[in-house]
């Protein structure tokens, strides 16, 4: 019965073999009628690599090759142009200038996003060349002011800048803490525009300084109590803060009082839990000393008074007693 199923087997294994055979020369003289085939030649890649393929503005910036640390300090050129526009008193020409370099610090986080360059070192670059870019914003506006009718104010502009500064401060700080620090109502964003307004209608300009500044403190203040409260938040169970009223070694009338209060009976602490307490304080093998030294000192005393030799008092002399 085995040797028939192998035989079997053997013989659909010879008629499958056949069959492919046949099949292959089939093939084969199909593939002599249609000729040589070509195979397609490969096509080059129309995107740098790592790109990301998209039709924004970033992707065709990519595209053309423009990275997006080129295009930061494209943006740190510009706001150098516009604090000598605002220096010289060109107010429109700067606002012009302000405009399109806020455009170029939009445009390189989206440039790198879209090429898939994205990094430290270029949120590093981007964050110095916002603060230089400040500098030089403000530092025009101190300019003009100091060249005007009350050099005073030109404090003013640098007050600005000292609270961005702090700001700005205040989310780098949050962040490398593991806290999130953004919001407010005067981001870098905001500050450029309500700046450009001010510069628009230069005729009000230091008041609108003034109400800059306000608006700067108050974003400043936000950030200090959020950070505040999400530290607070994470304070351990374990913290000497958490802990300042926590259960101690020294007993006290007041400690006493008030777990009487929480008891729901008010009774003072009575002499010998005060004297309880106190023993308490004592470490252990100290009260074991002084017990030992006054049981010492008993004996002592009870074989001098049994001593053979010592001369007893006569019966007739007893001490004299005082009267009252």
């Amino acid at each position: 019965m085995i040797d028939g199923h192998r035989g079997r087997s053997r013989a659909s294994g010879k008629e499958e073999a056949s069959a492919l055979g046949q099949a292959a020369e089939v093939f084969e003289a199909d593939q002599a009628a249609r000729g040589p085939s070509v195979e397609p030649e490969p096509v080059s890649a129309p995107y740098p690599r790592g790109f990301r393929h998209g039709f924004g503005v970033g992707a065709r910036v990519a595209h053309l090759g423009v990275t997006a640390d080129q295009i930061t300090c494209l943006g740190v050129v510009l706001a150098f142009a516009a604090g000598a526009m605002i220096a010289r008193g060109d107010f429109w020409v700067s606002v012009v200038l302000l405009t399109v370099g806020g455009l170029m610090d939009t445009l390189d986080g989206v440039v790198a996003k879209a090429a898939g360059t994205a990094s430290k070192k270029g949120a590093f670059l981007d964050s110095v060349a916002d603060r230089v870019s400040d500098a030089a914003i403000f530092g025009g506006v101190a300019w003009y002011l100091a060249s005007g009718s009350h050099p005073r104010t030109a404090v003013l502009p640098f007050a600005i800048l000292g609270v961005s500064m702090i700001i700005s401060y205040q989310r780098a700080k949050a962040e490398s803490l593991g806290y999130n620090a953004k919001g407010g109502l005067m981001e870098r964003a905001e500050r450029l525009i309500f700046l450009g307004v001010a510069l628009l209608l230069h005729v009000v300009l230091v008041p609108l300084l003034w109400v800059l500044l306000a608006l700067s403190a108050i974003t400043a203040v936000q950030r200090f109590v959020k950070v505040w409260g999400e530290a607070s938040r994470d304070v351990p169970a374990s913290s000497p803060a958490r802990l300042a009223w926590g259960p101690g070694r020294v007993e006290s009338r007041w400690r006493a009082w008030r777990e009487a209060r929480a008891d729901g009976t008010r009774r003072r602490a009575t002499r010998p839990d005060r004297v309880r307490s106190r023993r308490r304080e004592i470490p252990l093998g100290v009260r074991l000393r002084g017990v030992l030294v006054s049981e010492r000192s008993s004996a002592e005393r009870r074989a001098a008074r049994n001593r053979p030799g010592r001369a007893s008092r006569p019966a007739g002399r007893q001490r004299p007693r005082r009267n009252g």
